[in-house]
């Protein structure tokens, strides 16, 4: 695994992830446009996030067993034709449509994850994957930033239009530049993977542990970047390159997730996840009170803390799982994104319409709420228990 490979890694999977995030900024824009009702505008986001989570499920698994190159490829085509159907849609009904496809494909980017980590040796793998998942998640941050500034000069559709241009490049570049990766051991029918993954989850604490953590933490991240914009836009009057300058400034949080890698291979995850809910908590706290003050400082913070805070616990929480059993590595995590994009499709819903209802402070206390069911569940890390039962978790 060379730090050019990782580096395509690292590119693929911002460049890929972008897709399920570029409409989160332009929601005051796409939903008048398609007819949309203000407490139903976070389905522009929440629909392509459930597709993105139902390729998860479905999917992902598949990398366990077929070829990944080949499967990157073509679920990229996929996202590709996705992005053209959103571009060109007419109505909120073939908006949304087309949204879920791309969600859907999108899930490639969960493919390329543990792909890299396999082709890394296990003293560096949590680097390795640190520094993959931080261009992943500088894709998640700079989408929004794109999106706004491209729609503010050429239009939101222009944003569909162009992100399919970059996409087909992407798969020019990763047919040349990945290698094959063919799963070893005795293949297994798709519908007894598909079968198997509930037991999976069942029998496996770990996995649920950080799955409610991640998926806590992304609801969270979506109360605040889907509810931002809008605050923005009325309260401070911002038009979109405003916009696209605030939610540039929260991309600075993707800094820390080779940090969190690096953490976690030095064994401190548990105190690091720790403190990670802990600021995602207390990001909400300077939020609403940045909204009070009229502060646009206070609310920057905020989400520079919040950014950072959802990075750090997703590399920690990816690193664990990834070294429970290597051959089930695909739908581990299937299974664990799944659950993080289905609480961060809820958190989106919400947030439209919590905003609509209660304003941004209703919305900072959904978020913070958020953080302390996390850090609930956190709490009970630390309970005593049998030596027996200690060693099974």
């Amino acid at each position: 695994m060379s730090a050019g490979l990782t580096a395509v890694f690292a590119a693929a999977c911002g460049l890929s992830v972008a897709n399920i995030y570029y409409a989160q900024p332009l929601i005051a824009l796409i939903a008048p446009a398609l007819g949309l009702h203000a407490g139903l505008a976070g389905l522009v986001v929440a629909l392509t996030q459930l597709g993105y989570g139902a390729g998860l499920l479905l999917l992902v698994p598949l990398a366990d067993e077929v070829e990944n190159r080949r499967l990157v490829l073509w679920l990229f085509g996929g996202v590709v034709l996705g992005l053209l159907g959103v571009g060109v849609a007419t109505s909120a009904a073939g908006f949304l449509a087309a949204t879920f496809v791309v969600g859907v494909c999108a899930a490639a980017t969960q493919i390329l994850v543990p792909f890299a980590s396999q082709l890394a040796p296990d003293a560096s793998r949590g680097r390795v994957v640190g520094n993959v998942m931080g261009g992943l998640l500088a894709g998640v941050m700079l989408a929004r930033p794109f999106a706004s500034a491209v729609a503010a000069a050429f239009g939101w559709r222009a944003v569909f239009f162009v992100t399919a241009a970059l996409m087909l490049a992407l798969i020019v570049v990763l047919a040349k530049a990945l290698p094959p990766r063919h799963p070893g051991g005795e293949r297994t029918p798709y519908r007894r993977i598909v079968a198997s993954m509930p037991r999976l989850y069942l029998r496996t604490p770990l996995l649920r542990r950080r799955a409610f953590y991640q998926g806590m933490m992304f609801a969270a991240f979506n109360v605040f970047w889907t509810g931002s914009p809008l605050l923005l836009a009325q309260a401070f009057g911002f038009g979109q390159p405003a916009i696209a300058v605030f939610a540039l400034a929260g991309a600075a949080g993707a800094l820390s997730a080779p940090l969190a890698g690096r953490l976690a291979d030095r064994g401190l995850t548990r105190p690091a996840t720790g403190a990670a809910l802990a600021a995602a908590v207390l990001a909400f706290v300077l939020a609403g009170w940045a909204g009070h003050a009229h502060s646009l400082a206070w609310l920057v913070l905020a989400a520079l803390l919040l950014d950072a805070a959802v990075q750090v616990c997703q590399v920690l929480s990816l690193r664990s799982i990834y070294m429970l059993a290597p051959e089930l590595r695909g739908r581990f995590n299937g299974l664990f994104m799944t659950s993080v994009f289905v609480c961060g499709a809820g958190g989106s819903v919400l947030a439209a319409a919590v905003y609509t209802a209660f304003g941004w402070t209703g919305l900072a206390v959904l978020g913070a709420l958020c953080g302390l069911a996390a850090l609930a569940l956190y709490a009970t890390e630390f309970r005593r228990l049998p030596a027996a039962a200690a060693e099974a978790a």
